[in-house]
């Protein structure tokens, strides 16, 4: 497999722990932040929009980095953080456009970042609390061909981008708790 393989040194879940309970924090405020916006493309939302795939990026890199010094490969992860770093340039490029431009970018980021979460979480089962990672990343690609969808709709807004986000940090939550739950449990 492409991540943490075999038995996991004990520092990996908390690690992750962390991480994860951080996620959960950024996606809450960013998803109530975008929510004001959500109506329009102004340049609050713009910047927005780019922390959100910055902020993955550099959660990846640093889920990367722990992955590394635990004996484990982070390949996916690296992919992620290209997608990520990729996506914030193109939504630079989607917002001078418009919202649907904006949605079908997010929509392709959600695919792809969506498979490599569920590859991830796949991969980490045997560290616990993944399933909630898995189902992330199948609802993440799921919803981007909704988001992409909704790119053509005359009412097209942003507020499921930020339902999505909040989503996304739910799943973090849980999976950071059902973390605890494994350590606890050992």
């Amino acid at each position: 497999m492409d991540t943490l393989v075999g038995t996991a040194p004990t520092g990996v879940p908390a690690a992750l722990r962390r991480l994860y309970f951080l996620r959960f924090a950024f996606a809450a405020v960013w998803a109530a932040l975008l929510f004001t916006t959500a109506g329009t493309l102004g340049a609050l939302g713009t910047v927005l929009l780019l922390v959100y795939p910055l902020f993955d990026a550099a959660a990846a890199v640093v889920d990367a980095r722990s992955a590394k010094a635990n004996g484990g490969t982070a390949r996916l992860l690296y992919v992620n953080i290209a997608l990520s770093s990729l996506t914030a340039v193109g939504l630079a490029v989607a917002a001078t456009s418009g919202i649907p431009a904006v949605l079908r970018v997010w929509g392709i980021w959600a695919v792809t970042s969506g498979l490599v979460q569920l590859i991830v979480g796949a991969g980490r089962r045997k560290l616990g609390g993944q399933w909630p990672m898995i189902i992330s990343g199948a609802i993440s690609t799921a919803a981007g061909a909704s988001f992409f969808a909704a790119a053509g709709r005359d009412d097209a807004t942003l507020a499921n981008l930020a339902g999505y986000a909040f989503l996304g940090g739910v799943f973090f939550l849980v999976s950071a708790l059902r973390l605890n739950r494994t350590r606890d449990e050992v």
